[in-house]
This record gives C-alpha cells, sequence and structure tokens, in this order.
C-alpha cells in the first residue's frame, strides 16, 4: 500500500526507488498475489461450507463493493480536480500552470460525457490512473468459474488459468479502456488472474509449500539480483545495448499482459521473503510493546484495510501533489519528504479509521452502570438502584 502511493504520487523523487526499478515485477504483483490469499481465506470457505450458489452470491457481493468503490473514487478526483483547475486560483495563488486534469488525461471525460460517463458505468472507459479496480472485479468474477472447475480437478484449475494466461498474452481477450480508440485495459484481467490465483491456491493448499532449500534462495537470489541491472533505468541510461535488450524481450517482461519474467521475478522475491519471514512469520514477530512489534502491527493494520487504504491513496495522492506544488515545494527536499511522508502517516490514518468503522463500536452494549457499594448508612440515599432499574427510569 506504501509503495502504490509513492508510485501514484505526481512527480516524487521516491518513486525512483520503490522495487519497480530494480526488477521486472513491482507492487501492482504484490497487490494481486496477497488479494489472491485473502480472497482464497474469505470466500473460499464459504463455497466449501454454503455450496456454490451462496458462495458465487459473496463474491457478488464483494465485486459490487468494489465496483462502487471505483466509481466513487473516480468521481472525487475528477471533481476535485476540474474544480480546482478550473477555478483559477493555482494561477494567481501559486502562479501555476500545470495542468492536472490533463495529467491524469481527464479532459476527455469532461468534454464528451455523453460518451465517456457510460463508458465510465460500463467499464469500457477505463483512465490508467484507476485500472486496478477494473481489474480486481473481472478477475473475482472468475473465482466461481475455479472453484467450480477445481471441485472436479485441481488440475483442470491450473490448465485454466494458464490457458487463459496464455489466450490474453497472444491477444485473444482484450477489454476496451475507451469508447473512441482501441487501446485495452492497461491491467488485463485474463493474464493478471495467473498470479491472483497462485495467492489463491497456496492459501487452498492445492499448491504445497516450498521448501527450505539453500539452491532455491541461491537461484531465486540469482534471478532478483541479476535483473537489477537490466530493469535499473541508470544502467540502462549508460549502457545503450540494455536498453536494446530490455526492448527485445518486452513480451516477456510487458506488464500488460504479465509477461513470464514479471511472473518469475515475483515468485523469487516471494520466496525470498517466505524464507526470511521464517516458519508463521516468527522472525517477523517481536516483543509486545518494542518498536518493531509496533512497527508490524501498523503495517499489518494497513494490509488488513487495503480496498479503504488503496483507495485513499490515489485521493490522497492527487491532493498531497497539489499542496506540494502549490507552496513551492515540486523541486525542493523538503517538498519530497512532507508529501511522501505525511501521505503515508495519513494511510495509517485512514487504516485505523476503516478498522474502527469495521468493528461497529455501535453495536457493542454500553459500558455497565457500577454502583457504589452499599454504606452502613440506612438512610435512603445509602441503597443505590441497580443499573438494570437505573436504565428503566433513564
Amino acid at each position: 500500500m506504501f509503495i502504490i502511493y509513492i508510485a501514484h504520487l505526481p512527480n516524487s523523487w521516491w518513486a525512483l526507488w520503490i522495487p519497480a526499478r530494480f526488477g521486472y515485477s513491482d507492487a501492482t504483483e504484490i497487490f494481486v498475489f496477497c488479494s489472491g490469499m485473502a480472497s482464497a481465506i474469505a470466500f473460499g470457505k464459504i463455497f466449501d461450507l454454503h455450496g456454490m450458489a451462496l458462495g458465487t452470491a459473496r463474491i457478488v457481493h464483494r465485486m459490487w463493493q468494489v465496483y462502487w468503490a471505483h466509481i466513487g473514487q473516480f468521481l472525487v478526483i475528477a471533481a476535485a480536480l476540474v474544480a480546482v483547475q478550473s477555478s483559477g486560483y493555482l494561477t494567481e495563488c501559486c502562479n501555476l500552470d500545470y495542468n492536472y486534469v490533463e495529467a491524469l488525461n481527464l479532459h476527455r471525460f469532461f468534454g464528451a460525457p455523453e460518451t465517456t460517463l457510460p463508458g465510465l458505468l460500463t467499464l469500457t472507459y477505463v483512465p490508467n490512473y484507476f485500472d486496478i479496480l477494473p481489474m480486481y472485479i473481472v478477475i473475482l468474477a472468475l473465482v466461481p468459474v475455479m472453484m467450480a472447475v477445481t471441485r472436479l480437478s485441481v488440475a483442470a484449475g491450473f490448465v485454466l488459468s494458464i490457458s487463459l494466461w496464455l489466450l490474453a498474452t497472444f491477444g485473444y481477450l482484450n477489454l476496451p479502456a475507451e469508447p473512441w480508440s482501441d487501446r485495452p485495459w492497461f491491467f488485463n484481467p485474463f493474464a493478471w488472474q495467473l498470479i491472483f490465483f497462485t495467492g489463491f491456491a497456496f492459501m487452498r493448499g492445492w499448491i504445497p509449500a516450498p521448501p527450505v532449500d539453500r539452491r532455491l534462495v541461491i537461484l531465486a537470489a540469482v534471478l532478483v539480483v541479476g535483473t537489477i541491472p537490466l530493469a535499473w533505468f541508470r544502467v540502462q541510461e549508460a549502457v545503450p545495448s540494455i536498453s536494446q535488450f530490455n526492448a527485445d524481450i518486452e513480451p516477456l517482461r510487458v506488464k500488460t499482459e504479465f509477461g513470464v519474467l514479471r511472473f518469475m521475478h515475483f515468485l523469487s522475491l516471494a520466496y525470498l521473503a517466505w524464507v526470511a519471514a521464517g516458519k508463521h512469520g516468527r522472525r517477523l514477530v517481536a516483543r509486545e510493546g518494542s518498536l518493531w512489534g509496533k512497527t508490524v502491527h501498523v503495517i499489518q493494520k494497513v494490509g488488513q484495510q487495503s480496498l479503504p487504504v488503496f483507495m485513499a491513496s490515489l485521493v490522497i495522492a492527487q491532493g498531497a501533489a497539489l499542496l506540494r506544488d502549490m507552496a513551492g515545494g515540486h523541486d525542493t527536499l523538503a517538498g519530497q519528504l512532507l508529501s511522501n511522508g505525511l501521505g503515508i502517516l495519513a494511510l495509517i490514518a485512514v487504516a485505523y479509521v476503516a478498522g474502527w468503522f469495521k468493528s461497529q463500536p455501535w453495536r457493542k452494549p454500553p459500558a455497565t452502570l457500577i454502583s457504589p457499594k452499599p454504606s452502613s448508612d440506612t438512610g435512603a440515599g445509602a441503597v443505590s438502584a441497580s443499573p438494570k432499574k437505573v436504565l428503566e427510569k433513564a
């Protein structure tokens, strides 16, 4: 969630140091893989206990939630940016001539709403900044299909997932992203479902946990470290042949159709992280109250509230960049530190607030009214009414 925020913050220096700059996979793979794991935990048991009908209904309900989250997020950002941009205030107060609406390619949305508004609602208009949740909606729709197929054979489920990925890779499964062009969705869900169902399969037990093997660790480390000079833009600028090499292998590392090198790179990273964490994450666990323990707890809280945090991150990223530029901090270290650091703190706050609302504190019984012990005085004021009678009188 933190990396995704940094990646979406316009003109962020920190974005030069996120995993995507040093390897073929990035935070998107982490997000989709973990979403697959979480979906197996949240929805898999419903299929097991209540059958296909109720399991599918639960998936449809989640798709409904994510769909309206996507629509609301888009409208909030688009309306806010166009209101600020059209007011002329940015030029008057700060002499800013940067077009924030144009930067997200939203001018067509306001220029032809009779086309773009129906496209937005039917997910046939998906601007690049708003493309992760639509991908997630389509992948969720595949969960009941996968559950039905794996009831016949787990192997058949793997064949289905790989077949969809291959069809998408060779251009047979594309979804339109713009009503006025043939541009497809930036994230092809039929390709990205491969990594989603990889995480799903691990949590369902369809794929056993890999052994902690020194040879596998070395192999994964070689792949991850060996990719750095190929992916790092500094090396590509200094060595044109590496840049040409990346261009030649574009189909293997492409993001839209989830190239196989991205899959291999992510699995290597995930394996190294899993080995480093130890069995049941024992190396991540620290004594209660320690700084490391508190840090892990905060990260867990943000991860548990991934949907509201993700939605907020895109809004906060635009707002933070706007305030930074208005203050003249676009090219300053202080501006970069504040826009990135305070944005991350804002995401943490969103996670805790969302967690509080999800706990539904209003459904908990009120604190019991405890009366003081009766004193030895036998007067009228010495005996207190019971909490139940006090509530009845109130």
